[in-house]
């Protein structure tokens, strides 16, 4: 199985093989179906486990279940952004980021479960809204990522669904490893 680990450090070099591993794990799943389950399964993932379990981290130096779902949900955040700038300008910059010092920064290890579930669950509900009522010429039109070239809207949808199986996966490692 494919380690993801994508430090902005070594993002740009490493884009291309990044890239390809991870629309891998979505293989010929629909993006926006896979989008559409990930509320719903983290919500009977995490319903019921004690807040310590959630900000247990799966080893030293990695994140918790807790980081890793606001961790999702910045994504969501980034990823709705970079669509409407997409949808909105002509072949706009969309910069990377370092998803490393946004834990850091925004201190997702003490944030509470419940905003952190609410914060995603509003951001995933609102880009689907906006991604299912886009026409193949929108879908077509593309930003110029910083580390990984020209990415079509279509093409961020394939990067988000697998993105969200990733993570999932991760979560499933975590809750499974020691203390579980």
């Amino acid at each position: 199985m494919t380690t993801f680990s994508n430090p902005a450090g070594t993002a740009a070099g490493a884009a291309q093989d990044y890239t390809k591993a991870l629309l891998a794990v979505l293989g010929d799943r629909d993006p926006l179906a896979v989008m559409g389950e990930l509320v719903p399964w983290l919500d009977q993932r995490v319903r019921g486990l004690d807040d310590a379990r959630l900000r247990r981290p799966e080893k030293p130096g990695k994140w918790s279940v807790l980081e890793v779902v606001q961790h999702l949900a910045d994504t969501e955040l980034v990823y709705g952004y970079r669509v409407r700038m997409i949808l909105t300008q002509d072949t706009p910059p969309i910069p990377g980021y370092d998803q490393d010092a946004w834990a850091r920064t925004f201190h997702y290890r003490d944030l509470p479960v419940g905003e952190v579930l609410a914060q995603l669950g509003a951001l995933r509900t609102a880009n689907l809204r906006l991604y299912h009522s886009l026409g193949p010429d929108q879908l077509r039109r593309a930003g110029l990522h910083s580390e990984r070239g020209p990415e079509s809207v279509e093409h961020v949808f394939r990067m988000v669904g697998a993105h969200d199986l990733v993570h999932r996966r991760q979560i499933e490692r975590i809750l499974a490893g020691p203390g579980a």
